[in-house]
Parts: structure tokens; sequence; C-alpha cells
């Protein structure tokens, strides 16, 4: 749960949705996000760094650039995870799927 709490605070801030609107197609440096947001350059690092921390986007360094790609996976994995929590539909299918997993366990031991 606390993964996904940090997801969304990473998320409330309508600078750091945009970051992740531009690094939806392709991998950008530091400099080439900065380029699109009137910003200093810390207050932009400490956006990443937020988003990093979530595990939202993951740098690679690549000669003496950062390049920064979305994880897509945690993005979708804790979006996925929230709406079975508060979705009514969702939630006993969840029960289920945990009824199941622990006849298994039970099986296994």
């Amino acid at each position: 749960m606390k993964n996904m709490e940090k997801v969304f605070q990473a998320l409330a801030s309508g600078v750091r949705r945009k970051i992740l609107a531009y690094l939806s197609a392709t991998s950008l440096t530091a400099g080439e996000i900065a380029a699109r947001f009137d910003i200093s350059k810390p207050s932009l690092s400490k956006h990443l760094g937020i988003l990093e921390n979530a595990g939202l986007i993951e740098g690679e360094k690549k000669g003496q650039y950062i390049h920064y790609n979305l994880v897509r996976d945690n993005l979708v994995n804790t979006l996925h995870s929230y709406v079975q929590d508060v979705c009514p539909v969702a939630r006993p299918i969840k029960k289920e799927s945990k009824a199941k997993a622990a006849q298994k366990s039970r099986r296994n031991q």
C-alpha cells in the first residue's frame, strides 16, 4: 500500500503528470524535459526524484546524460490494484482469488 501512496502523491502534481505524458512515447534527458517547462533545474530535479521514488520513471545513464523512461508496468499495476480496491464489482472477485490462493497454499504444505 505504501507504494500506491507514493504513486498517487507523485500524480498529484500537474507538472509531474505532464512529465509522464512527455515520456509516454520516448525517453528524454532532464535538459529535454526542462525545455518544456518554466521551472528551475532544482525544481525539475525534485519532480524527477519524486517520480523515480514512486517507481513511475527510471533514469539510465548514456554517456554524460541520464535518459528518463516510464516504468509502465508499475503505473498500470498500481492503478489496476487501486481500481480493484475501490470497485464494488472487483471486491468479490479479489476475495475469491485470495481464497483460491489460500486453498492452493494449504494443499502445497
